[in-house]
């Protein structure tokens, strides 16, 4: 219970106030539960007759079991002495349920105090997956699972509500009551009790080997349907592309097989899961006939200071002991498939993040010089995707990267916002490496326009506005005006309150594109990174998009990779990348008397 233990002290912690009040509330539930079933032992003795000698005067009040027993048995005296053994009864009845009422009471308060506890930690491990997820570095995400990231903030965050959090309020219940009710049956016949607990660590350890066996099949089922997920999530994003091949048939059977195996996995995991009632049931009766075997020897026996009315007590108190003790096994079983989630959540959770802010970083508000690349190297696993590149690019400047697709320009311009850190070399901002700066001010000097935009769910206002706060409606305009949006914008039905869809489906490619240009532009960044911005449109949306970025590169310092040289032709300077370096560079008419790689890219996409 390791891992319980560790999740508890994590989450549990900022509620400490609930859990000491469910403490509290369960066991006054728990004595009162018990002073409702020691009212019994009363009952049988009017019933049988055994209540003969009654007691003329009131025991000494002290705060011990046997002077509270003596003066409850007075009273008791008092009343069949007075009114009659029927009339006694009723009064032991009165008192049975207000016991009742009073453990009822404390039971629901318990539970009520609990519900700001679980719902609260359920909503503080999504939180923190959340903020982990916007905090870890891009390229954690290279190596995962859009679908499995998913399935770990809904499905395991769910599962551990239904399972651990569930099972806290056992947890917190089901113990005290045992305890209360262990305490009883010693008092009552320590012998018949000490037989007991050699019983039940037998059972104990068959029911905790099935409830262990639980964890594994439980975690593969999460993974199965983190892949699921996955498997969901590609199919809607590439839904015209599987209409497009005829390939229904190919994704549905790769769905089925997964569904399946899935469906699998959980069978095997619920029918362990089923064996907890049926066999803590059978290991419970057996357990039981065993203590009446017992017991009925003790009573029947000629010195026993155990009576018949008393056996049958504490067989009550004994049966009180089994439910609570079904619910904590039933609470363990739960337990074991929540770990197995709780690791899955770590895996994020416990991610390492390298892209951080140094102790004491530089705060950095302007760009006022140069950008420096120094001997940068970089590589992902073991290859060098870039070779000690050296470049510098002056405040104001168009610096241009061409090249081959995987030769190294998108890793280049990554590098710059520290998606990425370098792996040898320095990149300098303003002749300052930018590890020492704060990430959030660095990134603030910067605005992205991406090949694929990308856009949200929301509408043109905030869409544009994204990033910057307070926007007036009047800046968005001004905005949208200078990446050539506003026309098509206040052409739709609530203009800039209209929803653009999902990831802008609403818009056309080039409609997207300047949508995401705006949003730059309100930015207003110092230096712009372009990837690529004009390379997926037609010809009229292209001339409408380079001229928004020509409006947006006036007076900034620009970046930009592009694969239409003639885009870039007017760049102050061009750089030609080939397998991780930069192996040209000049302006175009420069590049061209070189006669090499960039002359051939300019002939081949001229003819």
């Amino acid at each position: 219970m390791k891992g319980l233990y560790l999740l508890l002290k994590r989450f549990i912690y900022p509620y400490k106030r609930y859990v000491v009040f469910a403490f509290v509330f369960n066991l006054l539930g728990a004595l009162f539960g018990a002073f409702q079933f020691a009212a019994l032992k009363p009952v049988l003795d009017v019933l049988f007759g055994v209540q003969k000698e009654l007691i003329a005067k009131p025991a000494e009040l002290a705060l011990t079991v046997e002077s509270i027993k003596d003066n409850l048995m007075f009273e008791l005296s008092d009343i069949i002495h007075k009114f009659g053994p029927e009339k006694a009864l009723v009064y032991i009845g009165l008192f049975l349920i207000i016991m009742v009422f009073l453990k009822v009471l404390f039971t629901y308060l318990a539970l009520y105090v609990l519900v700001p506890l679980r719902n609260g930690v359920v909503r503080d491990i999504r939180n923190q997956i959340y903020l982990k997820i916007l905090e870890l570095p891009i390229g954690f995400f290279s190596e995962e699972r859009k679908g499995d990231i998913i399935a770990r903030m809904t499905g395991d965050v769910q599962e551990i509500d239904n399972s651990i959090m569930s099972s806290l309020e056992m947890l917190l219940k089901e113990p005290l009551i045992i305890i209360i009710s262990l305490v009883f049956m010693i008092y009552m016949s320590w012998s018949l009790t000490l037989f007991v607990f050699l019983l039940l660590p037998v059972v104990g350890y068959l029911i905790g080997k099935v409830g262990k066996s639980l964890k594994k099949p439980s975690m593969r089922g999460q993974n199965k349907m983190g892949e699921l997920l996955s498997t969901i999530e590609e199919s809607l994003s590439g839904l015209r592309i599987i209409k497009a091949f005829n390939a229904e048939k190919k994704v549905q059977d790769h769905f089925k097989k997964q569904n399946t195996e899935y469906y699998n996995i959980m069978n095997s995991l619920m029918w362990r899961r089923y064996l907890a009632h049926p066999m803590s049931e059978f290991l419970g009766t057996a357990v039981i006939v065993i203590v009446l075997w017992y017991g009925g020897k003790l009573v029947l026996s000629a010195n026993s200071n155990l009576s018949p009315a008393g056996f049958i007590t504490y067989l009550v108190f004994f049966y009180s002991i089994i439910n609570p003790a079904k619910s904590f096994t039933t609470a363990f079983y739960a337990i074991q498939k929540g770990l197995a989630s709780m690791e899955r959540i770590d895996k994020v959770m416990l991610a390492e993040n390298n892209i951080i802010d140094k102790e004491d970083p530089i705060s950095v508000k302007t760009f006022t010089t140069q950008i420096e690349y120094k001997d940068v190297t970089f590589r992902y696993q073991e290859d060098d995707v870039l070779k000690k590149v050296n470049l510098t690019i002056p405040i104001g400047k168009t610096i241009a990267l061409v090249g081959q697709s995987g030769s190294g320009k998108s890793t280049f311009v990554d590098l710059l916002p520290r998606f990425y850190d370098v792996s040898e070399g320095r990149i300098l901002v303003d002749g300052t490496d930018i590890r020492d700066y704060k990430i959030a001010d660095l990134r603030g000097l910067m605005g992205n326009v991406n090949q694929d935009p990308i856009l949200f769910n929301d509408t043109f206002f905030n869409n544009i506005s994204f990033g910057v706060e307070n926007a007036t409606l009047e800046q968005v305009e001004n905005a949208a005006k200078v990446a050539n949006a506003h026309d098509f914008i206040i052409a739709t039905s609530e203009g800039y309150q209209s929803n653009i869809g999902d990831r802008g489906g609403k818009l056309s490619g080039g409609q997207r594109q300047r949508v995401s240009i705006a949003r730059a532009v309100l930015k207003n960044p110092p230096i712009l990174i372009l990837d690529e911005a004009t390379s997926a449109l037609d010809t009229e949306s292209e001339k409408l998009v380079q001229e928004a970025l020509e409006n947006l590169m006036k007076n900034r310092t620009s970046i930009v990779i592009a694969h239409r040289l003639s885009t870039i032709k007017n760049a102050d300077l061009i750089c030609v990348f080939h397998e991780g370096e930069i192996v040209e560079r000049g302006n175009h008419d420069e590049l061209l008397a070189l006669d090499g790689i960039y002359k051939k890219l300019h002939g081949m996409q001229s003819f």
